[in-house]
Order: C-alpha cells, then structure tokens, then sequence
C-alpha cells in the first residue's frame, strides 16, 4: 500500500508530525506557536542541502574521493582513507549528505578490489565518522546549526567547545582501522565522468554564500531569494532533490517541543532531569527518539548548551536509531549488500557503544 511505503521511507517524519498532532490537544493552537519556530534554522537548512545536491549532481564530491582513493595501496589505507573523506565530507556537506554520496564509493572500491566481506565494517566506520566528523562544525550536522542558531552561540566557542571530542573521535576511528589487514590492492581507475569547472566555481560561491548566512554574515531571507533563484535557471533539478521530509522534520518537531514546554508537569520532569545531568540525558534521549529531535526538545529545558551540544552529537553513536545517519547507512547496506542484514545489525551495535561509552565517559570526565 503507498501509505505504508510512505510511512516507511519516512518513518521520521511520520513519527514527528503524530508526536506534533498529539501535543495539539494538550495545548490548542494559537498565536505562542509562531514562536515556536527557528526560521534561520529552517532556511539554512534548506540553502544547505540544495546547494549540496547541485554538488552531487554534478558528481563533483565522488569524482574528487575517488581520485583520493586511487592514491591508496592496500586494504587498510583504503580504509583509511574512505573514514577520513567521510569524515571530512561531514563536516562540509552534512552527516547524511556525505554517507549517501560516499557510502556507494566504499561499496565500489571494496567490490572491484574483491574485497565484498569487509563491507559491513566499512559502513559502520563510515557511519560513525559522518556522525563524529560532522561535530565540530555548525553545519556539520542539523542538530549543530539548530543549537548554535538557538543559542546563539559564539563561533569560536562552538569550535572550542566542540574540539576534544572531535580529536578523540579521529583517535577512535584510527584505531578502528588498525584492525584491518594492509592487503595489497591493485584498483585501475575506470571513471569517464568529468568535473564541470563552471558549474564547480558557481555552486562554490553559493555554498560559500549559504555558509556566511549560517554565520549570521548575511540575513537568511536574501539567501532565500537569491539561491533558488540562481538554482532555478542553472539546475532546478537540484531544489527537487532536497530533503524536504528532514525540513518536515524539524518543522514539526518545533510544534512537539514547543508543546511539552508548555505543559507543566512536562516541564518540571524534563527539566529536574536536565539539571541533575545534561550530558547523560541528552546521550540517553538520542538512543529512543534520534539526535536531532531530542536537542529541538532538550533546548527547550536547559540553558547548559555545552553539555547539550556534546551530548546531542556523541548520542549519534549507539543504537541503529540515535540517528538519521544510521537509518541511511543501514537502508544503503541493505539495498548494496542484501543477505547480511543480520550480521551488520549485530555488529553495528556493538561497535556502536563501544564508541559511546568511550565518548560519553571522556566527555563526563575531562571535556565537561
């Protein structure tokens, strides 16, 4: 049935608009819900991901990683060196945009090298990397530009703040790749595609333009004009590709948390829980209900933005559902790699919390 199918491409979205529904008959709508809203938020979102997606239309980010890969010359340098474009990409492009567009390299160089049995492990690292990597950067990940745009925060306290956990999570990963064997691999290049250069220079400039309006440079409503506009006349395939179902996400998610913050009982739960350990609740609400929605709902109860920014990025790690990123890889596994579902869901667990505890602890101990 095509609802079901929706509900299942969508689950997130689903799961936000009821959870929103729901609140609406605890408290009615009215004129406080435009409140609700972080407009900035929303509209550098989605001058983000239509930049990106022009990007990958022009197949201008796996042109670039696959040249990378070909400097590569055994099995755990490709390991390597895919952990570290992932890594690097998410904090460019976005957690999900970097594990869609380079997830299918790691699936291709792996499978050209005869190399298919460490798929598996390769996604999971690529996964925790663009979940990590995307960390230490407003924009590298939704949860970062909505906090760093409702808190205001300051640039280089972002970065600062961000920082210790980003480095011991490039340490973790490199470890991680230590235990695959340096097999010796021959890869020929077979890549007819070619960079645009025009089209290279000009979606630069957008990007670089969306950025300086993620840092408040440059007000988010002339993005909003200028961006579609250039985008409709050179590439407006680029503006269908966006994810308007995260942009739903978050929308509706505005109206849950904005909900429960006005619900007293709520409130006081929420926030008493909050105050005890911002840390450990943040990282626990991201095991049930994803990172992205527990740091719209979170921020409504605490003002300790620290604690939630790492709190909301390390819970990345953990179960299949902490976050978006993980459904994508786990979906591209499936669809790239079928048969071993099982076995990479086992696995991803418990590389997973490894990551998490490890994370969590250090962030309790010396980041905090």
């Amino acid at each position: 049935m095509p609802v079901l199918k929706f509900i299942k491409k969508y689950t997130v979205f689903c799961v936000a608009a009821l959870a929103a529904v729901v609140t609406c008959f605890f408290v009615p709508p009215d004129r406080e819900y435009l409140d609700y809203f972080d407009w900035s938020t929303l509209a550098c979102l989605f001058l983000t991901l239509a930049v990106i997606c022009a990007f990958r239309n022009i197949k201008f980010f796996t042109i670039i990683a696959r040249k990378l890969v070909l400097l590569t010359g055994n099995l755990r340098s490709l390991f390597f060196m895919l952990i570290v474009i992932t890594f690097t990409g998410s904090m460019i492009i976005a957690n999900d945009m970097a594990l869609i567009t380079f997830l299918p390299l790691g699936y291709f160089a792996l499978s050209v090298a005869k190399r298919e049995k460490y798929i598996p492990y390769l996604f999971i690292l690529q996964n925790i990397s663009a979940n990590l990597g995307g960390m230490l950067t407003p924009f590298g990940n939704p949860q970062n530009l909505y906090l760093y745009s409702y808190f205001k925060i300051p640039t280089l306290e972002f970065c600062k703040i961000m920082l210790p956990p980003f480095l011991l999570a490039i340490a973790l990963l490199g470890i991680a790749c230590l235990f695959v064997k340096p097999e010796r691999l021959v890869i020929g290049e077979k890549f007819p595609e070619k960079l645009s250069i025009k089209r290279t220079v000009l979606y630069s400039v957008l990007f670089l333009f969306s950025i300086l309006i993620v840092f408040r440079v440059i007000p988010f409503w002339l993005g909003l004009i200028i961006v579609p506009l250039v985008l409709l006349a050179v590439d407006r395939e680029a503006l269908y590709m966006v994810d308007y179902a995260l942009l739903g996400t978050f929308f509706f998610f505005f109206i849950f948390a904005g909900n429960l913050s006005r619900i007293d009982a709520v409130n006081t739960v929420i926030s008493s829980l909050l105050q005890k350990d911002t840390l450990l609740v943040s990282v626990l609400c991201c095991q049930g209900i994803s990172n992205v929605p527990s740091a719209i709902l979170l921020s409504r109860f605490t003002t300790n933005y620290k604690a939630l920014l790492m709190g909301v990025n390390i819970g990345g790690t953990g179960t299949l559902i902490a976050s978006l990123a993980s459904l994508i890889t786990f979906s591209e596994h499936r669809i790239l790699y079928p048969g071993h579902t099982k076995q990479y869901f086992w696995l991803f667990t418990l590389i997973n919390v490894i990551f998490l505890v490890i994370m969590t602890a250090s962030a309790k101990s010396f980041f905090l």
